[in-house]
């Protein structure tokens, strides 16, 4: 049955707001209702890098505040700095003195409200490019502008008169970014064209929010949007995917008809979606964490008819871990029953967090950080329906990792049970598995690095041999860049190959598996490997590696010449992409040819809807997916190719 979410009148924080239809042990009502202020033994649980803003403050204070932190992090792409500012329900600016603040690395801004309404700005709140050169060359993008997030607040656009930032409020982003439950009224940018050039910007991601205005897309070559409303969309770059997205404004809404003159990607629902669960106040002054149920066939917010369906966990029911909690006590409280809240900041995991029971709740603040050491898989979660792991990064560590996250073991214990049981029994667990298909193992906002602050390896970054599982918005990233202290130029390079080892970033074993907003990037085989049938991914972004030495390093055992950035295994019968790229840049050694950016099996239920490969001025790649579409080489930088479908109607 397809679920329409229809837009409600705007909820003002003085307010009361109930949720309908919810059990009472779990309704939840405005924040702004409470009789008292939030439970301080509670706020402070969440640890030192957590900021808790009060309406009580006067806009000088936060902006004092908060200009302090973008300060600290404006430049902190390698550090372990990690934050999360978080606002309690009320209003904050005005009109005459609007609330004006920056965004930096590793910062998290979220309203603590039950509704978006209820934490209502006036203002904006902002990412710039960074300048990476001089006075001569200033270089100003936003291409390295990663690891922030907003949410669950409503804004209205108020910038004051301030020459070419007037009227805007600007949110140049790219990878491991994304904007969630927002309420927007005004015009947002998701490029910075107020610095000096080139303004480039390279993707990000909204889900479940509204914007009464205008987006400007820009310079943002992919960009999904999930299951939100949008006034009007500017303009696309390369790929542009709307999954669920209701235009309210006038004139032409994006079509998927109109690819590739303009390459928008458009599916009227989203197949399978569960929402990012949140931390609120409730109207008792108790922090609880909101967990939305998972749809299918959807369109629109999740919070248009009142609150976001689903179920709340009172705070007290998660070990509420710090950097210094050890592995040990951290599993302990898993197998007891309780949910786990990670604070911001840099975890060692020396061993691996088992997240083994149904239902178990993993919510990282402020991009927490799990870093492997000694090789071990930070996080391993087992086949149980409706875990879900949020707002969490995992890097690997010096020491080669098999895996960072695996989702499922090799050997599902289904298959052990099958091999042991009569056939009767066998279907009585399929039949109890099925019950669960609505309830997906999920991954919202869950980011992984190889490399970069230091050096990292990893044979599979991402593993999932679990069925039903929904990827919401990952980045899966081996660091082409880094202060890991390698030599510079080209050999530079060839020092982080040999150093920096990523295989592959995703390997899909299990079936049923969908992901929506799947970003991998810069692995030294195959970036993605999909094994399971009946997949479904919406928006595949992909660059193949930088930096190969030489045409050997990047050639398969069978002499295929490079690894398709997306290869989707022979003996797959059933399997959907939509919206996808795969990019090039071989600024190590510029004459590496790749023969296909997608690999897929020849069969008619595998398909792909909007595809294309592109050339950043560095090597080759001879066909989009096997042998068909025209090569991108160097000549044609920046001049994508094209598929509107694979296998062509």
């Amino acid at each position: 049955m397809t679920t329409h979410r229809t837009r409600p009148a705007r909820v003002r924080t003085a307010a009361l707001v109930t949720a309908l239809g919810v059990a009472a042990a779990s309704a939840l009502a405005a924040p702004a209702a409470a009789k008292g202020k939030p439970h301080q033994d509670e706020a402070s649980t969440l640890g030192a890098n957590v900021t808790i803003i009060d309406p009580s403050m006067t806009t000088t204070e936060i902006e004092s505040i908060m200009g302090d932190l973008a300060d600290q992090q404006r430049d902190a792409e390698m550090t372990e700095a990690r934050h999360a500012v978080l606002f309690l329900p009320g209003e904050y600016g005005s009109v005459e003195d609007p609330l004006n603040v920056e965004v930096g690395y590793y910062t998290e801004v979220a309203g603590l409200g039950a509704q978006p309404g209820d934490v209502d700005i006036t203002g904006t709140i902002e990412v710039y490019n960074r300048c990476l050169g001089d006075d001569s060359n200033p270089n100003c993008i936003a291409l390295v502008n990663f690891w922030r997030t907003i949410s669950n607040l409503h804004l209205t656009v108020e910038t004051g008169d301030r020459g070419c930032r007037t009227g805007t409020n600007f949110w140049a982003v790219s990878q491991a970014v994304s904007m969630r439950r927002l309420d927007v009224n005004g015009q947002v940018s998701l490029m910075d064209y107020c610095t000096a050039g080139p303004q480039y910007a390279s993707g990000g991601y909204i889900a479940d929010s509204r914007f009464s205005g205008t987006v400007i897309n820009g310079s943002q070559q992919q960009w999904l949007t999930r299951n939100s409303e949008v006034g009007t969309w500017s303009n696309a770059v390369w790929n542009q995917v709307f999954s669920g997205v209701e235009f309210t404004g006038e004139g032409a809404a994006p079509a998927d008809t109109d690819f590739p003159s303009t390459p928008y990607t458009v599916l009227e629902e989203t197949p399978l979606s569960r929402e990012k669960p949140y931390l609120y106040v409730d109207a008792k002054g108790g922090y609880q964490v909101r967990v939305p149920d998972a749809d299918r066939d959807t369109s629109g917010t999740s919070w248009g008819d009142g609150v976001t369906a689903g179920r709340s966990i009172a705070l007290s029911k998660f070990y509420v871990a710090t950097p210094d909690s050890s592995v040990r006590d951290i599993n302990l409280a898993l197998a007891r029953g309780k949910h786990l809240l990670l604070t911001p900041g840099v975890y060692d995991i020396d061993r691996s967090i088992l997240v083994t029971r149904p239902n178990t709740v993993v919510l990282g603040l402020g991009h927490a950080t799990l870093t492997a050491v000694d090789g071990a898989t930070p996080l391993k979660v087992s086949d149980a329906h409706g875990i879900v792991i949020a707002g969490v990064t995992i890097d690997a560590g010096e020491e080669l990792s098999e895996t960072l996250l695996q989702v499922g073991s090799k050997v599902s214990l289904r298959d052990l049970l099958a091999s042991h049981l009569p056939q009767r029994w066998v279907d009585k667990i399929d039949q109890w598995r099925a019950r669960f298909g609505d309830d997906p193992i999920t991954l919202s906002d869950v980011y992984f690095r190889v490399g970069g602050p230091h050096v990292g390896k990893t044979e599979t970054a991402l593993e999932i041999n679990a069925d039903n599982v929904l990827v919401d918005h990952t980045w899966v990233w081996r660091a082409d860049h880094g202060v890991e202290g390698f030599t510079e130029g080209v050999n530079g390079d060839t020092d982080r190959w040999e150093t920096n080892t990523g295989t592959n970033g995703v390997v899909v074993n299990g079936d049923a598996v969908t992901a929506t907003g799947l970003f991998v990037e810069h692995f030294q085989e195959h970036n993605t490997i999909w094994n399971g049938e009946g997949g479904t991914v919406v928006l595949y972004q992909n660059e193949l590696p930088y930096d190969p030495p030489t045409q050997a390093d990047w050639t398969e055992p069978d002499g295929t010449l490079g690894w398709a950035g997306y290869k989707v295994a022979d003996d797959v019968r059933s399997h959907s992409l939509y919206g996808g790229g795969v990019y090039v840049f071989n600024q190590n050694n510029p004459s590496i040819v790749t023969e296909n950016g997608f690999e897929v099996p020849e069969t008619p239920g595998v398909t792909l809807h909007h595809i294309m490969t592109v050339n950043l001025s560095a090597g080759t790649i001879n066909h989009v997916v096997n042998g068909v579409g025209d090569a991108v080489p160097p000549a044609t930088s920046g001049a994508p190719e094209y598929l509107a479908d694979y296998p062509a109607p």
